[in-house]
């Protein structure tokens, strides 16, 4: 899922709370800095923390500075629905939630939870996003959600200094990744560093499995689940991901080394003081720990290579993302809605492109304000894809069977990992428990 901002869960979670009195206001701008929220405070849920919170919070003080408006942070952890619900009926609702799943933006708007979006941000969308984005954001022809934060979902992280010592380049296809990863492992490190403790990682590496070699139409209906998980495309997309699996020398601790790491620790095995592994698939954000954490140069000591089309097919772009929504029960409604239109610009984007680990989907967005030439070609990845950028399928999905610690997709394939000799028992699982998911 869920999305994964779990990037910066090994980094301990800030406490943003900057008190105000509220007061009601009229209609409101967010541009011009002419403070005509002063009095009042935005309260923003959502999953950030650690770096991800403390960059996110230099955006709302941006906010702070063009409109008066006072804000305040409530990380949520991963749990946006539960805790977002609870705050609800205890009537102490927030104004606005970046929400990190298109499920969960889904279940919030049939529950009548949120707010359509101003006329303002949607003639913002029209104009700085390719339409896929604005899909991701409606529910039922309505928009309900601006994504602010995407995650390029398909990249695949490398030690250069592994490499050059194996004698391997970059692969562009995922059968030469396969077979430099065993060039890599003959050289005496495991090629792949694999966070099997967090299933959602296992989630991702199907999905662009699946892109690719199924292509986007059938990606797309088996996320609305009109495609069965019993599918033979399916069974072929885990056939190959079982071959990488089941390779004890590819995998740094084999399985069960593989069942026993989180995603911080899987960079850390790639970019950490003693290296276990040469490569790390996971999106941009990986480069934001390897950074933060570890001290590396990104683009010198930490680089990264698309993830490699499959047996002829087209190189996946799955992306994931953080969308805004104002909710009903919100107590500041101008203050929500002048900041929704703030976050549609250019200029909010760039203030947290300019501090790193983030990319946005807003084309508008020079990509000189990100901050290093790797987080320039990732997003310019990720901005040319337009259309074909497929969101996260397990981020689409009902949480029960997309977005649950220990059940559903991620708990299926944890089992996967464990012992991938049957792909069509685990796709067999996998439909059972769509099937109940989206059921209900």
């Amino acid at each position: 899922m869920t999305m994964r901002r779990m990037t910066m869960a090994c980094c301990s979670a800030l406490t943003l709370a900057l008190g105000a009195t509220a007061c009601g206001g009229g209609p409101v701008s967010a541009g011009g800095g002419s403070k005509e929220l002063s009095g009042q405070t935005l309260n923003v849920a959502g999953v950030w923390s650690g770096a991800e919170q403390k960059n996110f919070q230099k955006v709302l003080d941006a906010f702070t500075e063009k409109t008066g408006a006072k804000t305040q942070f409530v990380s949520t952890g991963d749990n946006v629905s539960t805790v977002v619900g609870s705050k609800i009926e205890g009537g102490n609702a927030p104004d606005v939630v970046m929400v990190p799943q298109v499920g969960v933006l889904q279940q919030f708007a049939r529950q009548n939870w949120l707010k359509p979006l101003s006329e303002t941000t949607k003639k913002s969308v029209d104009a700085n996003y390719a339409p896929v984005w604005k899909n991701y954001g409606s529910v039922d022809g309505t928009l309900y959600g601006l994504y602010f934060k995407a995650a390029h979902k398909s990249t695949v992280w490398y030690s250069p200094e592994a490499f050059d010592q194996a004698g391997v380049k970059p692969p562009t296809s995922y059968e030469d990744m396969l077979k430099s990863g065993q060039t890599v492992s003959d050289s005496g490190l495991p090629a792949f560093a694999v966070a099997g403790e967090d299933g959602w990682t296992l989630t991702d590496w199907f999905e662009n499995i699946y892109l690719s070699q199924a292509g986007p139409e059938k990606y797309d209906r088996l996320a609305k689940h009109e495609l069965a998980w019993t599918d033979p495309t399916v069974v072929k997309a885990l056939t190959t991901l079982g071959a990488l699996f089941s390779d004890s020398k590819l995998i740094a601790g084999g399985q069960k080394g593989a069942l026993g790491t989180d995603f911080p620790g899987s960079v850390e095995k790639v970019f950490g003081p003693k290296p276990e592994a040469a490569m790390v698939y996971e999106g941009d954000f990986v480069a934001g720990v390897a950074k933060d954490q570890f001290g590396k140069k990104i683009g010198e000591d930490a680089a990264f290579f698309p993830f490699p089309a499959v047996a002829g097919g087209k190189a996946p772009v799955v992306s994931g993302g953080d969308a805004a929504v104002v909710l009903k029960d919100g107590k500041n409604q101008a203050a929500a809605t002048a900041f929704l239109e703030y976050l549609a610009t250019p200029e909010a984007a760039a203030v947290w492109a300019e501090a790193g680990g983030f990319l946005s989907p807003n084309m508008k967005l020079d990509l000189a304000a990100y901050g290093d030439d790797t987080l320039r070609e990732t997003a310019k990845s990720l901005i040319d894809a337009g259309d074909s950028v497929r969101f996260d399928m397990s981020d689409q999905a009902p949480a029960a069977f997309g977005g649950t610690k220990g059940a559903g997709e991620w708990k299926i394939l944890q089992d996967f990992l464990r012992d991938p000799s049957n792909p069509a028992a685990t796709a067999a699982a996998l439909e059972g428990a769509a099937a109940k998911a989206y059921k209900s």
